[in-house]
């Protein structure tokens, strides 16, 4: 154990701290953390801690979440300015014209997004959980699902559900296209594809699963293949092969990476902790009370 390492564990002890980190995360970074998983598993994590401060190693709608979800804890971001480009792809005003223009229609968004979006919203999701809740909302209603169009569109041919896209997407998931998994399909051709709902619809044609980070880790875990090509952010495969050390796994490209995420590290982490880096994510009261409707429905349909 390094001397970082130690020091991170002391200094959790001190102040009553938990760490969460995303599977896209450095394996450095998962290695120190106390829960490792997707959006929608941190979310859960951060509602049932007991901790008096979360250290949320991700990006910052991930930190607002929590915060969102646990206003009694303080939240710290160990990278004060990661954000997500897909959050951004869309503004409180762009969202009120786009309602306007369908009024009957049911908001359901994506939890990569702002805390001011999710404001706007009656329901969040994650993708591990976007298929289960859409399938709960009458086969009737309309639905508005922002910001990512291709999470959204895989949805959509699931339940044939009306929707109204916002054009919103990934833009690691983007590079995700079908001469990728196809190359890599052949060097490997008995291997399972494994890839993510934010990928493309073409690329999503070629995919044997279409899962989450949290459902990968779970369809690997009970299934009796030993190959997979893994087509999400690479960060994945040191969960993978921590938790399935006599498995393979093969990335679909070394260029699906978040450059975001890819900045996370132990003296972030450390620093996060000491209080000489990160920062302390909050949200303004009467944005976090209308978010948390839309976060705590996502949790009671997720059940």
């Amino acid at each position: 154990m390094s001397d970082m390492v130690k020091d991170i564990e002391k200094l959790k002890r001190e102040q009553n701290a938990v760490i969460l980190a995303h599977t896209y995360q450095p394996g450095e970074v998962q290695d120190i953390a106390d829960f490792v998983g997707d959006s929608y598993g941190l979310s859960v994590q951060a509602t049932e801690t007991e901790a008096d401060v979360i250290v949320f190693a991700g990006v910052r709608f991930m930190a607002e979440t929590a915060a969102i979800l646990s206003p009694q804890k303080r939240v710290v971001m160990p990278v004060e300015d990661a954000g997500c480009p897909m959050a951004e792809m869309i503004t409180p005003d762009e969202l009120k014209e786009f309602k306007g223009r369908y009024p009957d229609y049911l908001v359901l968004c994506y939890v990569n997004s702002t805390a001011e979006i999710k404001a706007m919203s009656d329901i969040c999701c994650t993708s591990s959980n976007a298929l289960k809740i859409a399938k709960q909302i009458p086969a009737d209603r309309g639905i508005i699902f922002i910001p990512d169009k291709h999470l959204g569109g895989w949805i959509q041919e699931q339940t044939n559900h009306t929707m109204a896209l916002w054009e919103g997407f990934c833009p690691t998931h983007e590079l995700i296209q079908p001469e990728m998994v196809k190359r890599v399909k052949q060097e490997h051709p008995t291997a399972k594809v494994l890839m993510h709902p934010e990928a493309p619809g073409e690329s999503r044609k070629l995919a044997d699963e279409i899962l989450s980070t949290g459902g990968m880790c779970r369809f690997v875990k009970n299934d009796s293949d030993m190959e997979y090509i893994i087509a999400t952010e690479i960060g994945i495969i040191h969960t993978l092969q921590r938790q399935n050390p006599e498995k393979s796994f093969y990335i679909v490209d070394d260029s699906i990476t978040c450059p975001n995420m890819r900045r996370g590290s132990l003296e972030a982490v450390y620093k996060a902790l000491d209080g000489t880096g990160g920062i302390t994510v909050t949200v303004p009261k009467d944005i976090a009370d209308k978010a948390v409707n839309a976060l705590g429905k996502m949790l009671e349909m997720s059940k």
